[in-house]
């Protein structure tokens, strides 16, 4: 266990390294959920046909673009490990002793952070557009958590379509096809009970909703969970498992 602890703060550590030396990823991720809150939420906050219950519309996708911003930033993260594995750094990775289970973890973990980021650049644009959100501390660690989660989910995602594809040109491709499916499968900026019967049931199967379903219940103030955060948290640990399984399984063949 000691030893897993070591290794997955070693890569933790490097990636951080990586993400202070080159900032300007994060940088244009955060203009992006500006954009949304800003002027597509100020837009469709008019429309009467969204009922969102007892939150304004602007509340309601708060979480939904937060979570948004978490998807974006980490499904394209294999793509790091696709250069990686062009300049021989996943070579040595494999070849050194390390557990492949902490390689993965390690990367997952790493990409916490950058949600971490998303998400204090969300808190600050809710703050100066005057919605209402929580600043419990216990509450505040509770979103960390989610966004931790749900980075994990979606980064371990990548790196599995990344072992899978092994180029540049076909991941962008895939990770374009998946990204906004998901968003607008999902309840970020819409309820569920407005999707007809055929997406209601595919966002039942999107890992987003149940972020984005805790994050609503958690960031809000009057906001619910409408599964109610034991389920939301089963659902995101047990797709995390899955995808940490699979891509530990996978990571090695990354290198031929």
């Amino acid at each position: 266990m000691l030893r897993f602890i070591r290794e997955t703060y070693a890569i933790v550590a490097v990636e951080l390294i990586k993400l202070i030396r080159d900032p300007t990823e994060l940088v244009s991720r955060a203009i992006q959920p500006l954009l949304w809150l800003v002027v597509f939420g100020q837009v469709l906050a008019h429309v009467r046909g969204i009922h969102t219950g007892q939150v304004n519309y602007l509340a309601f996708i708060t979480p939904g673009i937060l979570a948004q911003s978490i998807l974006f930033s980490a499904i394209f993260y294999g793509i790091a490990i696709i250069w990686e594995r062009d300049l021989g750094v996943v070579h040595k990775m494999l070849v050194s002793p390390a557990w492949r289970a902490s390689l993965v973890f390690g990367k997952a973990f790493a990409a916490g952070f950058r949600g971490i980021i998303q998400m204090v650049v969300i808190y600050l644009v809710a703050l100066v557009m005057h919605v209402s959100i929580r600043l419990d501390p216990l509450i505040i660690l509770a979103v960390l958590g989610s966004v931790m989660l749900g980075s994990g989910i979606f980064a371990t995602f990548s790196l599995i379509i990344a072992c899978i594809v092994k180029t540049r040109e076909r991941f962008m491709g895939i990770g374009q096809l998946l990204t906004m499916p998901m968003f607008f499968a999902s309840n970020a900026i819409y309820p569920i009970t407005m999707m007809p019967g055929w997406l209601r049931i595919a966002a039942q199967f999107n890992p987003l909703t149940y972020l984005i379903d805790a994050l609503r219940g958690l960031v809000i103030t009057g906001g619910t969970s409408v599964y109610g955060f034991g389920v939301d948290f089963a659902v995101m640990i047990s797709i995390f498992a899955v995808l940490l399984f699979i891509a530990v399984k996978l990571y090695p063949t990354l290198a031929e």
